[in-house]
């Protein structure tokens, strides 16, 4: 069993001397075996470009095949370590100094300088067409010298550590993408050349990809990091459903299935091994505050009937191994996580319902039924929180749609009531104050800044935080204001269940790129 890792955001102290020290390098290729590796998953895949990437199944290529400044060691999210670099900070979290180590190259077998990373970062900040172009937001990026990079902010960025971990800010050979069309702005034109090659310094290079059927990987030859490959070849291939998964793994066709559900876990054949345990995912029901949208859900005390009738303990039978109650907006492994959740009082939703003016009405809950997350259908979830809904007096009329169709009135804010899911983008709690009124998610609830002035006030609390203290008691005070008046009900955080034959060892979850290709390694 993997054991919860509290992501604690970067608790290292911030004095302008503090670094991360140690990076060093050199593969011992005497200990390689040349064997491949099999992983089945179901693809989240959409371009070989980590600049352009956004999606799990892309993130866990890029990761294999480029590296980043900072990185994380194995399951521990809660602190950054040297990737590409070493780093200090400023006393209020402004100015942050990278420094490369020596003698790292490409695949190419050129040096990988500051100029290289200067162009990588700039890159993701001018495609402003790509999803991951927000998180350079804010940043400027300026070389000092070969070796050096400085990142400054005009606020407090405790998260910028933690965002140069995300293999979207992974670092280009920037001649070889220059050369290839790569600029800094909305022209480049870089991507048909990386969905083809490699551009990285990571253990991996793109053998070949689809973007429909599989991903092979291959050795990079020229690769003088710290990880020991014991796989010289890699293929990950794209397997929608889990059960196929499952049989496979059994079956001696795969090595490793990333998707399955806790059920099927629970009955695996022998000669598999499962690392099970928390996510970084949330599901949780939305409550349109808009009176446009229901003059229903609109009322903050039937907000407070829903949250008290639901059986917490009753919906997580249906996650499996390794889910855990959702405590709040920030799941539990966070800095600012509630250490419990709601619990079942139907005295007080009665209460409440009454107070709400409810008259028997019924109301419809949306939700997508073909995009289990975390191997939670989201149909039989809908079915008993109707059941127990119906028990506190509440009628709820079905409506489940595609993921690509119920997607749209999500984010254009038009669903009255809706279960949803909310994953971070990179390991830090600042991922969920969008949660907050008149942010991102927020504004999908029709709950605009003005309905709840203390959770915005919480949340820029948080969010300029200078010390991991301070940051820590904002974020939890942010969680419980999120508790006690937000139009969200968090239900689940589910397990994440990577399932192997006896003979791979070293799977460790990532929130981000679900686990390090490079990691696993051959009993």
């Amino acid at each position: 069993m993997r054991t919860t890792t509290r992501v604690t955001a970067l608790a290292f102290g911030l004095a302008a001397t503090a670094m991360l020290a140690g990076c060093s390098g050199g593969s011992d290729s005497s200990a390689k075996a040349p064997s491949s590796l099999v992983i089945d998953t179901a693809f989240t895949l959409e371009t070989g470009d980590p600049g352009r990437n956004y999606v799990p199944t892309g993130y866990m290529v890029s990761k294999a095949v480029y590296e980043t400044l900072l990185d994380f060691e194995g399951a521990d999210e809660s602190t950054p370590i040297p990737g590409l670099a070493t780093f200090e900070q400023n006393e209020d979290a402004t100015v942050f100094t990278f420094t490369l180590e020596e003698g790292r190259v490409f695949s190419d077998g050129s040096p990988i300088t500051a100029d290289d990373v200067v162009f990588s970062l700039n890159r993701v900040k001018g495609m402003v067409d790509s999803k991951a172009n927000f998180l350079m937001n804010g940043v400027e990026v300026a070389k000092i010298d070969d070796r050096t990079v400085k990142l400054t902010t005009a606020t407090p960025s405790l998260k910028l550590p933690a965002l140069m971990t995300n293999p979207s800010l992974a670092i280009l050979n920037s001649k070889l993408v220059l050369a290839n069309g790569g600029t800094t702005d909305n022209t480049d034109a870089a991507e048909e050349f990386l969905n083809a090659g490699s551009a990285g310094s990571g253990p991996y290079i793109i053998d070949s990809i689809d973007f429909a059927t599989q991903v092979v990987l291959a050795e990079n030859e020229k690769y003088n990091g710290d990880e020991k490959l014991d796989f010289s070849r890699v293929v990950i291939r794209s397997v929608s459903e889990s059960a196929t998964q499952k049989l496979n793994l059994e079956g001696g066709d795969s090595h490793v299935a990333v998707d399955l559900s806790g059920d099927q876990v629970a009955d695996l054949a022998d000669g598999v091994s499962v690392t099970s345990g928390p996510s970084a995912q949330t599901i949780f029901l939305l409550l349109n505050q808009n009176p446009e949208i229901s003059k229903i859900t609109s009322n903050p005390d039937f907000v407070d009937a829903v949250r008290y009738a639901l059986d917490y303990e009753g919906l997580l039978e249906l996650a499996g191994a390794g889910s855990e109650q959702a405590t709040g907006v920030i799941p539990p492994a966070f800095l600012g996580a509630l250490d419990s959740g709601v619990e079942r009082d139907l005295g007080k939703s009665a209460k409440s319902l009454t107070a709400s003016g409810y008259n028997d009405e019924t109301i419809t809950l949306e939700y997508p039924n073909d995009y289990p997350v975390g191997g939670v259908s989201f149909t039989p979830l809908a079915e008993r929180i109707q059941a127990q809904l119906d028990e506190a007096g509440i009628k709820l009329k079905l409506a489940p749609a595609p993921f690509t169709t119920q997607i749209d009135e999500y984010v254009n804010g038009r669903e009255a009531f809706s279960i949803w899911f909310w994953a971070p983008d990179y390991a830090d709690s600042a991922n969920f104050l969008p949660f907050a009124a008149g942010d991102k998610v927020g504004l999908r609830a029709g709950w605009n800044d003005g309905m709840s002035p203390e959770s915005v006030k919480l949340a820029s609390a948080a969010a300029n935080a200078t010390t991991v203290d301070e940051r820590e008691i904002a974020f939890r005070k942010f969680t419980e204001e999120m508790q006690k008046s937000g139009p969200f009900v968090p239900l689940i955080v589910p397990g994440s269940n990577i399932a192997t034959a006896e003979s791979i060892t070293g799977v460790a979850y990532n929130s981000t790129w679900t686990m390090d290709i490079a990691e696993l390694h051959s009993k």
